[in-house]
């Protein structure tokens, strides 16, 4: 019956079958149809009625799975299916994109970008402020995610054809929108609508908090600014995110992303608590030790505090994360006290490793992830636990004895400070009793690098084995040895527990030790890897806070876990792996990333040095800033820069002392950037700048000024 409806057929009241032109009864019906009916000729009706059904279903499906969304220009976007090319301008919009599950739809990224998972498989398309049409072109995507700022790129866009969705977030409310959207654009929805709620629900979280403790509002401000203080406007997310964490936002009466703070206002305000991220510190380096600047409670409390700017800056994927932070700084006794803890302490759940460790190893029970609230936050823990008391050797702890379960515990950044009130000894007591451990027989090592990105990695030969379990943060406090201060710093940990299926003898497990930390050394050296202190002159040899935890383990003794011995070889290899993919995974740092995510680690800021150029190129400076840019992301110029790296590492341990073939190349280059001879000027003016790179960055900002004086005349 369907299919003749499908042909505009139908029955009349006595059963003939008529069409829609003879409806008038039995007498009006077509001979016709009569005789298809009762002839072969049916056959050939039903299968042209059974193609235009399908039809009909197939433009009904096309029709439904149509995507149809608006950006933040109101202009409305209709995409048949979900774009495969994708290019992003705007970070915001590619950290949400790789976190819902669409990062390999993802082909083009800013430099900004290049520590997000599957970064090595994009194209540095340039800088946020600065990218390269060019370059974006060079991916043929099917999708350009920009925002208003770039007027010019969208234009051209356009004009070529291209869809461009125009990616602009004032609001948090506008942030959680754009998530949802892009998650329909690119058919990961549910995990957009996921993320969306899990950022709600830790919200409603420090709400929550926030009324049992009965907390007065504090007054909170983000510092900005260089040469003067500025401040984010009252209408902008930042200030939506000082609300949420219980703060009081200034309201100077002034709106935009950033407004000028005048001392008048700023004493009158009276912050009780700063925060600010980067180079934010050059604009309280210079005023927090004048009068009146340095007259707040905030400064003259030491509450002031420095955060990364990819949560600062952005109200994205971790927005509710950093508000919890921000609100730990600013109520840090409120969030220690037990009395205002939302959830009990306590277990969630826990889930086994995916490797089964008491398969390789007889005297491991099991390994497990247990997740469980401790200071009201989950927190996770690897927990290894051992079918008979064993020793074990901790670089935190030192010689333990009667061991039935190791393991390395993750602390989120909203119990760093409610953990540091409470002190190493209580924290360690709130932790084993949320995840039902005991002191006595548990050997924890702590850190700030998330569980999630734990790396396990198995050694063999012959009969050997050896597993290490490692996670590895490097980002925020990487220090060299012998060089740097040592002073106090955040979590940032790389943490690695060693099992063996051999006994190790307590002189075995202490050159195990040193085996490790060589390996973990060797591969932040490779990875390139520079001290959050000193790193534009030297590589890191670890992080302020490492440690390392050897079981003794069971089986044939070994009595020498060295450099010569095979049970020494394994350990550092499995060590080195295990690093490895764990600064992967935590940091997303690979050893090819881009020439200017290594100048940043460096502390060197393409766009403060060509600011600071004395350019008299005709042009705006920031021109002069995108053309140099650009250049960097050639792939000979940017080898050129990559090799000024390493020889400035050399130069600066005294084993290149005389650098006159590095000039001459960095005369060609200036040549060829140009298009013609010219002489090599001064323009980098920092003197933290080490002398290679600066001759480099010299070579390319003079061929840079050279071209854009050429394009102007």
């Amino acid at each position: 019956m369907s299919i003749l409806c499908s042909l505009g057929l139908g029955w009349d009241r006595d059963q003939h079958l008529v069409a829609p032109f003879a409806l008038g009864g039995k007498d009006n019906a077509l001979p016709l149809l009569r005789y298809l009916l009762r002839s072969r000729y049916i056959y050939i009706f039903c299968i042209v009625a059974v193609l235009f059904t399908g039809l009909c279903l197939e433009n009904d499906t096309a029709s439904a799975a149509r995507i149809q969304v608006q950006d933040s220009f109101g202009t409305t976007l209709v995409f048949d299916q979900p774009p495969q090319r994708i290019v992003s301008l705007v970070p915001t919009a590619s950290e949400i994109l790789v976190t819902i599950g669409a990062g390999g739809q993802l082909k083009g990224a800013t430099y900004h970008d290049v520590t997000l998972s599957g970064s090595d498989q994009r194209e540095v398309v340039g800088g946020f402020f600065n990218p390269s049409y060019a370059h974006v072109k060079k991916v043929h995507p099917d999708l350009l995610i920009a925002a208003s700022f770039h007027s010019r790129i969208i234009e051209a866009a356009k004009k070529s054809g291209l869809k461009v969705f125009v990616y602009d977030t004032n609001s948090l409310d506008q942030a959680w929108a754009q998530m949802k959207t892009l998650g329909r654009i690119t058919g990961h929805e549910v995990q957009a609508l996921g993320l969306v709620k899990k950022n709600m629900d830790n919200l409603a979280h420090v709400k929550s908090k926030k009324g049992k403790a009965k907390v007065k509002p504090k007054r909170v401000m983000r510092l900005m600014g260089r040469d003067s203080i500025m401040t984010p406007g009252a209408d902008t997310f930042q200030a939506e995110m000082i609300r949420a964490a219980g703060g009081q936002a200034p309201d100077f009466g002034k709106t935009g992303e950033i407004v000028p703070v005048s001392l008048k206002e700023w004493t009158d305000f009276n912050p009780q608590v700063i925060y600010g991220c980067g180079d934010d510190k050059r604009a309280a380096e210079k005023f927090f030790s004048t009068p009146g600047w340095k007259d707040v409670d905030a400064v003259r409390n030491h509450q002031i505090y420095y955060l990364p700017c990819d949560l600062t800056c952005r109200a994205s994927v971790h927005t509710s994360d950093f508000v919890a932070y921000l609100s730990s700084l600013i109520y840090p006794q409120e969030f220690a006290d037990e009395k205002n803890d939302v959830h009990p302490s306590g277990i969630i759940d826990e889930s086994f490793l995916e490797q089964d460790l008491s398969k390789k190893f007889s005297y491991v029970k099991k390994a497990s992830i247990i997740n469980a609230y401790v200071f009201d936050y989950p927190n996770k823990t690897l927990a290894v636990d051992l079918k008979t008391p064993m020793t074990v050797l901790s670089t935190l702890e030192g010689w333990r004895d009667n061991i039935t379960t190791v393991g390395n515990h993750y602390t989120p950044p909203p119990t760093w400070m409610p953990g540091h009130l409470a002190g190493i000894d209580a924290l360690r007591t709130r932790i084993l009793d949320a995840i039902g451990k005991t002191n006595e027989t548990t050997a924890l090592l702590m850190t700030g690098a998330d569980m999630g990105n734990l790396s396990i990695r198995t050694e063999r030969f012959k009969e050997m084995k050896v597993t290490t379990l490692v996670t590895a943060g490097v980002m925020s406090n990487a220090v060299r040895m012998g060089t740097d201060q040592g002073m106090f710093y955040e979590p940032g940990t790389i943490n690695i527990l060693i099992l063996t299926n051999m006994h190790l003898t307590h002189r075995a497990m202490s050159r195990a030790i040193i085996s490790a930390t060589e390996a973990k050394t060797a591969l932040l050296e490779a990875l390139d890897i520079r001290s959050s202190v000193s790193g534009a002159r030297h590589a890191a040899t670890g992080t302020g806070t490492d440690n390392i935890l050897v079981v003794a383990g069971q089986g044939a003794t070994i009595d020498n876990a060295g450099g010569h011995s095979k049970m020494g070889e394994l350990i550092a290899k499995a060590v080195y792996a295990g690093v490895k993919e764990a600064v992967k995974k935590q940091n997303g740092i690979l050893a090819d990333r881009h020439i200017i995510q290594r100048l940043k680690e460096r502390n060197i800021s393409i766009y403060e040095l060509t600011t600071k150029a004395q350019c008299n190129c005709g042009q705006k400076k920031s021109e002069f800033n995108a053309m140099v840019e650009h250049l960097l992301l050639n792939k000979e110029i940017s080898g050129f820069m990559e090799s000024a790296l390493a020889l400035s590492d050399a130069h600066e341990r005294g084993q290149v002392k005389n650098l006159d073939a590095f000039d001459l190349w960095c005369g060609k280059m200036a040549e060829k950037i140009a298009g013609r001879p010219i002489d090599i000027m001064d323009l980098t003016r920092d003197d933290h700048v080490p002398i290679v790179i600066k001759k480099a960055l010299n070579a390319v900002m003079t061929g840079a000024k050279a071209r854009i004086g050429e394009e102007n005349e």
